[in-house]
C-alpha cells in the first residue's frame, strides 16, 4: 500500500525533516542573535546557530537532525524546544520521535483491527449528554461513538461515508465540506496538524498509514500539507460550520481523554447560552428528538440523520 511511504518512513527521517521545518519557521532575530544580511543559504536558522541557543556543539546538534538520538538526554531536548521556540503540541512530537526512534528495532505494524468501540459504560455517559453534541474519535479521527445530538451536528460527515467514517477523510474528499466548514481551509491545516502528531506517537499504526496514504494520493492540498510537518493538540477551541438544517453555529468545543477508553478523545461541543447558535442547537436538538432508536448513535450504522430526511 503507497501510504507505508508516509508515515513508516523511519523516525530517523521524522526528527530530522521536522527539525528542519521548525528552524525554517525562525530568523536570528527570534531568537535573540545578531543578524548580520546578507544571503542565507537555509531558510530561517542555520544549524550552528540552533545549537548556539541550545548550549549543545554544532556537531552534536547535526547529529540530532540526522536521526542519531541514540542516549540524547531530557535536557538536551529541553534544550532544543527553548531554541526553537517549540509550543506544547511540538515539544511532545519531537519527544515522541526520539522515544519510538530509541526503541530499536522496528516493531511489527499492527494488522487492521475490528472497529474500535467505547465502553457500554461510556456510551451510556455520552447518551445522558443530551443538550450537548459529543463526538468520540481515536488518533486517526475515526468517529468511534456520538450521542444524537452529535450525530445530527455532523450529519453530513455521516451520510454515505465510507466506514470507518473519518473527519480527514470527509474534509480532503468530500465536496460538502467545504460548505460544512465555514473556515475549510483552517481545519485542513488543523486535521493535518492532529494526524501528524499521531504519527509521532504511533508510525507503525498500519491503518494510519493507510489512510494518510489515501489522502497523499487523492489530495495535492493534503500531501503538501503534510510536507509541513506542523503538530497540534486538540483541546478546545471555536467551531464554526453551516449546519444544512440550522444554519450557522459557532460553537465552543472541549476535548478530553478518556482514560476509560485509552487512545480515543471525547469532543464536548456548546454555545454561548441566550445566542443564535445556542438556539439553532434547540433547534437541533428539537428535529432530532423523535430518533429514539439506540442505533442513531453507533457510528457503524447507516442510521438516518436530519440531512436525509430532509432530503425526503
Amino acid at each position: 500500500m503507497c501510504g507505508g511511504s508516509f508515515v513508516v518512513m523511519g523516525n530517523h527521517d521524522g526528527i530530522g525533516d521536522f527539525l528542519v521545518t521548525r528552524r525554517a519557521k525562525l530568523t536570528p532575530g527570534d531568537v535573540g542573535l545578531p543578524d548580520f544580511g546578507g544571503r542565507r543559504r537555509v531558510a530561517g536558522l542555520r544549524r550552528e546557530e540552533v545549537a548556539m541557543v541550545a548550549g549543545i556543539s554544532p556537531e552534536y546538534y547535526k547529529r540530532l537532525e540526522r536521526g542519531r538520538v541514540n542516549g540524547v538526554s531530557e535536557a538536551v531536548l529541553d534544550g532544543i524546544s527553548r531554541a526553537l521556540k517549540l509550543d506544547e503540541a511540538e515539544h511532545a512530537h519531537l519527544f515522541d520521535l526520539v522515544r519510538v526512534a530509541n526503541a530499536g528495532a522496528h516493531p511489527r505494524r499492527r494488522t487492521a483491527a475490528r472497529k474500535p468501540q467505547v465502553s457500554v459504560s461510556m456510551q451510556q455517559t455520552i447518551d445522558a449528554m443530551s443538550t450537548v453534541p459529543v463526538f468520540v474519535q481515536n488518533g486517526r479521527l475515526d468517529a468511534v461513538a456520538t450521542n444524537r445530538l452529535g450525530r445530527a451536528l455532523f450529519a453530513p460527515m455521516f451520510d454515505d461515508a465510507q466506514l470507518p467514517v473519518n473527519a480527514a477523510r470527509f474534509v480532503f474528499l468530500d465536496r460538502r465540506a467545504q460548505d460544512f466548514y465555514r473556515d475549510w481551509e483552517a481545519n485542513t491545516r488543523q486535521i493535518v496538524a492532529l494526524l501528524r502528531a499521531e504519527a509521532g506517537r504511533a508510525p507503525y499504526d498500519r491503518q494510519l498509514s493507510d489512510l494518510v496514504g489515501e489522502l497523499s494520493t487523492r489530495s495535492d492540498l493534503f500531501r503538501k500539507l503534510w510536507g509541513a510537518h506542523d503538530v497540534r493538540e486538540h483541546r478546545t477551541g471555536i467551531k464554526s460550520v453551516h449546519h444544512p438544517v440550522v444554519g450557522d453555529l459557532d460553537l465552543r468545543f472541549q476535548g478530553m481523554d478518556l482514560s476509560s477508553d485509552r487512545g480515543l478523545q471525547m469532543l464536548v461541543f456548546s454555545a454561548e447560552p441566550g445566542s443564535a447558535s445556542h438556539n439553532g442547537l434547540q433547534l437541533l436538538s428539537s428535529w432530532v428528538a423523535p430518533m429514539s432508536n439506540p442505533a442513531d448513535t453507533d457510528t457503524s450504522e447507516s442510521a438516518e440523520s436530519p440531512v436525509s430526511r430532509q432530503r425526503e
